[in-house]
């Protein structure tokens, strides 16, 4: 399926192939571009949570057409995500530390993560950046960024050989929020995730808390 089994492989590339962990930043691996950094992190970091419509496409080598999915997000700090999958067919994926539920288009679990504690730690990495802990960044990434804080745009490049031998870089642009995601492979696939119609969520629905496994 296009929409998560992209996303997961996408962060899962960017973010799991080394072994960054939240908490391994020093300062030392800090970048010329840190105030800024330090700056987009504290505004990010107001939000509890978010909610935004998303398009994802797949320019991939091996197809002539790039693969596009949208739909719906939420991200919560403290409970998970939940990725509703509008087109091209309905599917909702609901990540939270414990792994990844498969809901069809009538809400039923249909399968769990193959790997579920590689999603799970991709699921907390994915909220802790959208929501402003970008210490991660720095024990794998080389960060360069431009702009302020009003529109800003972060440049990574892989630090380490390993992570380049998979990854060619992560950019990320925004202003109050993420705005878009671009993920380019070492093979030259690329992957792009848009962001539109961003709010700031202090507390899911009731649905949305029962998805999510939330008392």
């Amino acid at each position: 399926m296009v929409g998560l089994n992209a996303i997961v492989r996408a962060w899962i590339t960017a973010l799991m192939l080394g072994t960054c962990t939240l908490a391994s930043a020093t300062p030392s691996e800090v970048s010329p571009g840190s105030t800024l950094v330090s700056q987009v992190a504290a505004q990010l970091a107001q939000a509890r949570g978010i909610r935004a419509q998303f398009v994802q496409t797949q320019s991939l080598q091996a197809m002539q057409k790039p693969l596009v999915s949208s739909g719906t997000l939420l991200f919560l700090r403290d409970l998970g995500a939940v990725w509703r999958i509008e087109q091209p067919t309905r599917m909702t994926y609901v990540m939270t530390d414990s792994g990844v539920t498969v809901l069809d288009a009538n809400d039923r679990p249909t399968r769990g993560a193959r790997n579920a504690a590689g999603v799970a730690q991709v699921s907390r990495m994915m909220r802790a950046m959208l929501t402003g802990d970008l210490s991660a960044l720095y024990s794998q990434f080389n960060v360069n960024a431009q702009g302020n804080v009003s529109r800003w745009h972060l440049k990574l490049t892989p630090a380490q050989p390993q992570l380049a031998q998979a990854l060619r870089g992560l950019d990320l642009s925004g202003d109050t929020y993420v705005r878009s995601i671009r993920i380019q492979s070492a093979n030259g696939d690329e992957t792009r995730i848009e962001f539109t119609g961003s709010t700031r969520v202090e507390a899911p629905s009731a649905a949305e808390r029962t998805l999510l496994g939330a008392p």
